[in-house]
């Protein structure tokens, strides 16, 4: 065993001596062809770097030749430039000298100038000073006939262009209104009453009379408690006077006393009876009233408490003309007119028939038909329109829209048509006076005259202080005072006369 394990160890010895001698041949083998590939690879490298290097000495020499062709052209143009830039520095400096010698001799004419103007200067006050001479006049009293002279020739240009002006709107504006209002005219057709501020109930005999006062007065005393009416009973045949405000309660009264008397039974609990029957029919002939009429006009969306208002107008007169007859007549008229030039038919029917409705209670409430009227449509709602039309139907206000303006015109032509309305003799004759009052208020005026029942003045002039020219101007005054001052239906017609007469005598 020891001679096999020392055989071992030495064969084990040996086999590592053998590998290591083999392995130190290979690493020889290795560092020779290391050696020989460093040795070509420094020798491809050095190749490599010669030919590098010459293509960077070719390249270099292209891009200094290409440089320097580039710097040449550069100098070429700034050369170029450089002598422009002297060609303009000359040229400046020649323009800087001419523009020196300019200003040398506008400065000159500048002094020359000056001198010529003070020499005007002295002029114009020694010619002011031989014109005063002459004249007489000095340069304020000259001002003052020179403006009097302008003013006197600016009068006669504008009354010539008022003339001309007003001619031309004339004759436009009156033939298209004439076509309008005669169409509207034509196509309208309403019915009218004229009523009194009384009522008068006729009596089958005279022996009636006691029986409607009573015994001791109890039967009037009655009818004038419960109706608020009073009971005229004179010497008038055959008919007693009922007499009020509230043309509704007078209406009561009246149709109250027509059936007592035809029933014939007349005493205190029969009366009380039968008004407060009538009452009750007269409340639903109100309602009843109001709805025929906008079913006629067509007119919708109406509060119920104006439609009851209109009602009343049945029972309302002005000038003993029905009120309700005429607010018919206005919506007809105004929408006619809307449909002609073009607006909103049903908008100016509404406020035509809606303009006079303060007068259903004016008789109840303080203030004018119109601050009524505008408080009750703002009260239920009415639209913008109508209250403007309401408003300025009497030109208390202006009107904003058009159908105010066509309002307006309607309402006109409604009162001032002929048998339309009556008027008492006294209020006529101070309506008259009235309107001569205005004319002879102005300065130049001689007489002046109202004649064809208000609806012309005649002015008479004095022909010393009052030219023809002036006359067109006084002719516009007053008729802008008589707008302003009075309320009137329809339209005054203003004309003033100038006459100059010269007489002499054959003897």
């Amino acid at each position: 065993m020891i001679v096999a394990l020392i055989t071992g160890i030495v064969s084990f010895a040996a086999g590592v001596v053998i590998r290591k001698k083999l392995a130190e041949g290979k690493i020889e083998s290795a560092e020779i062809k290391a050696k020989q590939i460093i040795d070509s690879a420094a020798k491809q490298t050095e190749a490599t770097k010669k030919e590098m290097m010459l293509e960077a000495k070719e390249e270099k020499i292209k891009m200094k030749s290409e440089i320097e062709k580039e710097i040449k052209v550069r100098r070429d143009e700034l050369q170029l430039a450089e002598k422009r830039l002297i060609q303009k520095e000359d040229s400046l400096d020649r323009k800087s000298s001419s523009l020196d010698k300019k200003e040398e001799s506008i400065e000159k004419k500048s002094e020359k100038l000056d001198e010529t103007r003070n020499e005007i200067e002295n002029l114009k006050l020694k010619e002011v000073e031989v014109l005063e001479k002459i004249s007489n006049f000095t340069t304020d009293q000259a001002k003052v006939y020179l403006l009097e002279s302008v003013k006197d020739d600016m009068t006669h240009e504008m009354a010539k262009l008022i003339r001309e002006e007003e001619s031309k709107a004339k004759e436009e504006a009156n033939k298209r209104a004439k076509e309008v209002i005669v169409s509207a005219i034509q196509k309208c057709a309403v019915d009218h009453v004229a009523e009194t501020t009384v009522s008068v109930v006729t009596l089958p005999s005279d022996d009636m009379k006691g029986r409607i006062i009573g015994r001791e007065g109890r039967n009037i005393r009655a009818l004038e408690t419960l109706t608020g009416i009073d009971l005229i009973i004179d010497d008038t045949p055959d008919a007693v006077i009922l007499s009020g405000f509230d043309p509704v309660r007078r209406e009561i009264a009246r149709i109250t006393l027509e059936r007592l008397i035809a029933d014939g039974r007349i005493h205190p609990a029969r009366i009380e009876e039968t008004i407060l029957k009538v009452e009750k029919e007269i409340k639903d002939e109100i309602k009843e009233t109001g709805e025929q009429a906008l079913m006629e006009l067509g007119v919708t969306l109406i509060n119920p408490e104006l439609v009851k208002l209109l009602g009343k107008l049945k029972y309302r007169t002005s000038y003993g003309q029905n009120v309700l007859k005429h607010s018919i007549e206005v919506a007809h008229l105004s929408g006619l007119l809307a449909a002609e030039l073009g607006e909103n038919v049903a908008m100016a029917k509404r406020a035509g028939l809606l303009h006079d409705i303060g007068k259903a209670v004016d008789y109840e409430k303080e203030g004018t038909h119109i601050e009524i009227g505008l408080e009750l449509c703002n009260k239920y709602g009415e639209n913008d329109i109508v209250k403007n039309a309401l408003a300025s139907h009497h030109g208390d206000e202006e009107p904003k829209y058009i159908i105010s303006v066509l309002v307006q015109v309607a309402d006109a032509i409604s009162a001032s048509r002929p048998g339309a309305r009556r008027e008492t003799l006294e209020s006529y004759i101070k309506r008259l006076q009235k309107l001569e009052g205005i004319a002879n208020s102005f300065k130049g005026i001689e007489k002046s005259y109202a004649i064809q029942a208000g609806r012309e003045i005649r002015v008479m002039v004095i022909p010393e202080e009052v030219d023809d020219d002036a006359m067109v101007v006084l002719s516009r005054e007053v008729a802008k005072q008589i707008e302003s001052s009075m309320e009137y239906p329809g339209q005054i017609k203003v004309s003033v006369i100038r006459e100059t007469r010269s007489v002499e005598y054959a003897k």
